[in-house]
């Protein structure tokens, strides 16, 4: 059984690969992007608008690159929250081929909730935790925020 509850499809195009004919490990950030977009969404925690309105900034990546990618292969990425802590939250993903569901990458990621307008970080909305928490079953599982720089 997965840990993850999420998966967003992607599809690998012709100018996501560098010289050597598989997938740039930059665009591996971008798919990484497109499903916690997906994934905040399907929550329906941000309805559109504009990007100042969603209220997190990406403070941190870690990728771990397990398998080259190539052109026309068919990809699925799993995405979940790890940790939630007070003012930020860690995100864990895997991308994986979507017909074998063998690993390509694993993947990490804090956010932290931030208010655009005033530039400061802020607690996470309450709306947020609660969605999260249910979702994932982190109920009752608060955890410090890891020291950053914000």
């Amino acid at each position: 059984m997965s840990e993850f509850r999420f998966f967003h499809p992607i599809e690998v195009r012709y100018g996501d690969l560098d010289p050597q004919g598989h997938v740039n490990n930059a665009k591996i950030v971008t798919y990484l992007e497109q499903a916690r977009i997906q994934y905040i969404k399907y929550l329906n925690l941000w309805r559109g608008g504009s990007f100042s309105d969603l209220g997190i900034i990406l403070a941190e990546v870690r990728v771990s690159y397990k398998a080259p990618i190539y052109f026309g292969q068919p990809l699925r990425v799993g995405v979940r929250v790890t940790r939630l802590g007070h003012k930020s939250f860690e995100m864990a993903y895997r991308v994986e081929d979507a017909v074998s569901r063998a690993e390509l990458v694993t993947a990490s990621t804090v956010q932290v909730a931030y208010d655009y307008r005033q530039q400061k970080s802020i607690p996470i909305p309450e709306e947020w935790r609660s969605a999260i928490s249910v979702f994932e079953g982190l109920e009752g599982r608060q955890v410090p925020d890891a020291p950053l720089n914000l």
